[in-house]
């Protein structure tokens, strides 16, 4: 009897576990999967993107019985030719994104074997990850949007799996979610604001194999032409005092000093720093009429970006001796540093070149022999290399120079073929050849790459800087001035210079010609602007004052409040919003739970029995049957057994049965008299006794 019993237990949980889950759960499990999906559809092969849509497809097309799920043995085959795919196509790299592709990966392959309930959890679970994997790639607030999205449509699946009879349970599942939100929103903004945020006790960098648009280390003749098709954000200024003008806006990142062939490249001095953590939230407190603000998007580089004569205000950001400033680490996410410009006369001393002259006039043994020529005759022809630094600049505002993001394929002498024969170039072509020509006269002289101009966001609030406003420069080193600033694109189209680069491209139309999809390449579509630029200030906004609200921009807003809130009155505050957010909560629900009662007389009726079982000795268990509850008090009370029994048998049909009406008065007439009966029958046993 025993035996049998516990084989019953076992068939019956093997029942509920391994039910078959049903395909209005399935389908709301699908789509958060492909929602899911959408945030890193720029990163994953298109290979892994095309394989997770047919396994969920397969998955679906047998849950309507169109097809058959694969066995074990071809399910394992397409495992191991998936995984193999994975394999080649990773060549032996491990970083966050190939990690985060073989989850993906993985997530796929369960669609497979997902039959069951329990395989339903499994994935579910799986599937919340996924949506915070995500985070770690995309944090603007649409793509934010979509992972909550994503996750709302898996906790409707999760209630359609545990109730998918009950008729509306579509509607109500929405409407339940949003109840929710509503009651938790509150005590979520409250938490967020005020929960202390302390730094990590260490920080893992997002080592990251991803090729990032942006300016790199070293420059190659029409890399920056290249890098002038993508109108991607580089970063976003806010001032404190008035923007500068657009001419003045030279935002300096690193210098190439070494020319290798036709490549410049950063040579030599390059200090070591230890790897460290970099605070992402650098800039806290009213800025001042000098200072500004800059939020920078992830360069996977050490460098950051800012204006000439400037210094550090913030902490995050360390100046090294070429009058540039580094990170301790590479920026693997969004970072906000702050910068103060100070016109002390003594950014033009970094560098002294009387200690490391032929750092700077560095050149290849041999090429390009007209350019040398041609630098030697001005070096006999002047002797204050001011003169020939103007001399220059005037030959490239004279004669027919051309600035074009369509230059020439250059022969092996490039910078021959550029000054002399094809007078065709971009910023890196003319920045390069000057400073080839300035060293060949023995003027130390360096590259400069970095950014120049930003356009205004929405309402002037602040700037943006586009990656097609990557620049490329000179600074030449004279004699009682220090480093100075030449820029030969000022020369040859100096509305580059002076108001971007789509009025120096107006004529030759090539700004943005091949990324049809940029808002910038339309600029004469107001609309659209204003539409990209609202939508810019959104994510502006988000990026400050939700994604980037660490510890100094908690503890400067705390200080605005009345008292100059501290570390441990954020702790009492914090206790308390939990404490009063779990009372309210408990109100709520009693107050719902009796207005529910009041509302329904059924309700109230079965309240009164169980009282009634109460005093009769036989208390409710948790979980228990209608049914059972009456067994036991049939057993309890004899006297009351049939009543019990009866009354119980119309509990389990009102709320059961698939005919119940919820405003049967008749039925609700007679369960009163049943329980008044059963009432009578119980006090008589009791005098009895």
């Amino acid at each position: 009897m025993i035996n049998r019993l516990r084989k019953r237990g076992r068939s019956v949980e093997s029942l509920e576990t391994n039910e078959l889950v049903s395909g209005r759960a399935l389908i709301w499990l699908i789509a958060s999967f492909a929602l899911l999906l959408v945030p890193q559809w720029d990163r994953l092969p298109v290979w892994l993107m095309a394989s997770c849509a047919v396994l969920a497809g397969w998955r679906w097309l047998a849950q309507s019985g169109r097809l058959r799920l694969p066995g074990k043995w071809l399910r394992s085959g397409i495992m191991l030719t998936l995984v193999a795919i994975y394999i080649a196509t990773v060549q032996g790299r491990f970083t966050v994104e190939t990690a985060s592709s073989f989850f993906v990966l993985a997530v796929g392959l369960k669609w497979l074997e997902t039959r069951s309930v329990r395989d339903f959890y499994v994935l579910f679970f799986i599937l919340v990850y996924l949506a915070t994997v995500n985070f770690l790639f995309h944090q603007e607030i649409h793509w934010s949007v979509i992972n909550l999205v994503g996750v709302a449509l898996l906790l409707v699946g999760l209630q359609v799996v545990n109730a998918p009879d009950i008729p509306g349970a579509m509607k109500s599942g929405w409407r339940r979610l949003g109840m929710m939100l509503v009651k938790t929103l509150p005590i979520v903004v409250l938490l967020f604001v005020f929960f202390p945020r302390m730094a990590p006790l260490w920080s893992v960098p997002l080592v990251s194999g991803e090729a990032r648009t942006g300016i790199s280390d070293s420059m190659t003749p029409g890399d920056i032409s290249s890098l002038a098709q993508s109108s991607e954000r580089a970063f976003r200024v806010t001032f404190g005092g008035e923007t500068p003008p657009y001419r003045d806006r030279y935002w300096r990142g690193l210098i190439l000093d070494r020319l290798d062939g036709e490549t410049w490249q950063q040579g030599f001095g390059q200090q070591f720093r230890r790897p460290g953590r970099v605070s992402v939230d650098g800039g806290v407190g009213e800025l001042a009429s000098n200072q500004y603000d800059v939020l920078m998007e992830p360069t996977d580089q050490t460098w950051a970006f800012a204006l000439e004569d400037s210094r550090a205000v913030s902490n995050n950001v360390k100046p090294d001796d070429q009058g540039l400033f580094r990170f301790d680490r590479p920026a693997d996410s969004s970072v906000r540093y702050r910068m103060a410009i100070v016109d002390d006369g003594s950014s033009g001393q970094f560098g002294a070149v009387p200690d490391n002259a032929q750092r700077y006039l560095q050149l290849p043994r041999s090429g390009n022999p007209r350019a040398r020529e041609f630098a030697e005759d001005l070096a006999a022809e002047y002797d204050n290399p001011g003169a020939i630094v103007q001399h220059l600049l005037d030959r490239f505002r004279q004669q027919e120079y051309f600035y074009t993001l369509r230059p020439p394929a250059m022969p092996e002498d490039g910078i021959d073929a550029l000054l002399f024969d094809e007078k065709r170039g971009f910023c890196a072509h003319y920045a390069g050849a000057a400073t080839f020509v300035l060293r060949a006269a023995g003027i130390p002289a360096r590259v400069v790459v970095g950014y120049q101009g930003g356009d205004s966001g929405a309402d002037d609030e602040y700037l943006i800087v586009r990656q097609y406003d990557a620049h490329a420069w000179v600074e030449a080193w004279l004699p009682g001035q220090g480093w100075v600033r030449m820029d030969p694109t000022a020369a040859i189209a100096p509305q580059r210079i002076e108001s971007g680069l789509r009025d120096a491209m107006a004529e030759e139309g090539s700004f943005l010609e091949n990324d049809w999809t940029s808002p910038q390449r339309y600029g004469d579509m107001a609309m659209l602007q204003w539409a990209s630029l609202q939508l810019d200030r959104m994510n502006y906004h988000w990026q400050r004052w939700v994604v980037g609200y660490q510890g100094q921009s908690q503890m400067d807003l705390m200080s605005r409040l009345p008292g100059g809130l501290g570390m441990r009155e954020l702790g009492y505050i914090t206790a308390g919003i939990v404490g009063v957010g779990l009372l309210l909560a408990g109100l709520v629900n009693a107050w719902q739970y009796r207005r529910f009662e009041s509302r329904d007389p059924f309700s109230r009726i079965v309240t009164r029995w169980h009282r009634l079982c109460d005093r009769a000795g036989v208390p409710v268990r948790h979980g228990e049957t209608p049914s059972q509850l009456a067994f036991r008090l049939s057993r309890a009370k004899p006297a009351a057994a049939g009543t019990a029994t009866a009354f119980a048998r119309m509990i389990n049909k009102h709320y059961y049965g698939r005919e119940f009406e919820t405003g049967n008065s008749a039925e609700l007439g007679r369960m009163k008299r049943l329980l008044a009966t059963m009432k009578r029958q119980a006090d008589r046993k009791q005098q009895g006794e």
